[in-house]
C-alpha cells in the first residue's frame, strides 16, 4: 500500500490552503487542481486509504470526528502538515450546520474561499476579518440572492459564482443585511 501512495503522490500537484478555508473548499480545490483531477471525493479518499470518509467531510459531517491517523493519511497525500488540515476543521466542541451552506459575499471578495466558521451553528453573521478589528457585520447568505438557488457544498464551488444565474459570490455582499 505504501508504494501505491508514494507513486500516486508523485503525480499530484500541491495546493496551498487559504486562511480560514474550510476542509470542504480545500478538498474541492485540491481534487480539481491541474494534474490531480479527482472527479469525486472517493478517488482522493482511496489514494489516502480513507475510502469514502472524505465525502462526509466535504458535507461537514464530522461524526465521528477525524482522527489523527486519518488526518496524517490525508496530509501525506496532499503534502501538508496534519495540523494545517486540522485548522480547516471546526473545533471538536462546536456544532456544525450541515445545510444550508452559508456565505459572506464581502469576505469572499477579500479571500476567494468558503470559511469554516460560516457553518458553525452559532454563527449568524460575518465573523471574517474579526482578527483585524474589522467586521462586515453582515448576515450570512444561505442561497443566491438573485435566483434563490441554495449554495452547493463548497467542494463544488468551481468559479466562485452561482451555478444557476452566474452571479459572482463577491457581488452578493450588496444583498446582505446588516445585523
Amino acid at each position: 500500500m505504501r508504494e501505491s501512495i508514494d507513486e500516486n503522490r508523485q503525480l499530484l500537484t500541491r495546493v496551498e490552503p487559504l486562511e480560514g478555508e474550510s476542509i470542504s473548499h480545500f478538498l474541492g480545490r485540491f481534487r480539481r487542481e491541474k494534474g490531480n483531477k479527482f472527479s469525486a471525493p472517493s478517488g482522493l479518499g482511496n489514494v489516502a486509504g480513507l475510502g469514502v470518509v472524505l465525502a462526509r467531510w466535504e458535507k461537514f459531517y464530522f461524526n465521528p470526528f477525524p482522527t489523527h491517523q486519518e488526518l496524517d493519511a490525508l496530509a501525506t497525500v496532499v503534502e501538508l502538515d496534519a495540523e494545517r488540515l486540522r485548522q480547516m476543521l471546526p473545533p471538536e466542541d462546536v456544532e456544525m450546520k450541515h445545510s444550508p451552506i452559508r456565505l459572506c459575499g464581502a469576505c469572499y471578495a477579500q479571500s476567494v474561499c468558503h470559511k469554516i466558521e460560516w457553518q458553525f451553528k452559532k454563527t449568524v453573521g460575518c465573523v471574517g476579518e474579526a482578527r483585524r478589528r474589522h467586521r462586515h457585520q453582515l448576515r450570512l447568505l444561505s442561497k443566491c440572492p438573485v435566483c434563490e438557488k441554495p449554495f452547493p457544498v463548497p467542494a463544488l464551488w468551481v468559479d466562485g459564482m452561482c451555478n444557476r444565474c452566474f452571479t459572482p459570490f463577491a457581488e452578493m455582499a450588496q444583498y446582505q443585511k446588516h445585523y
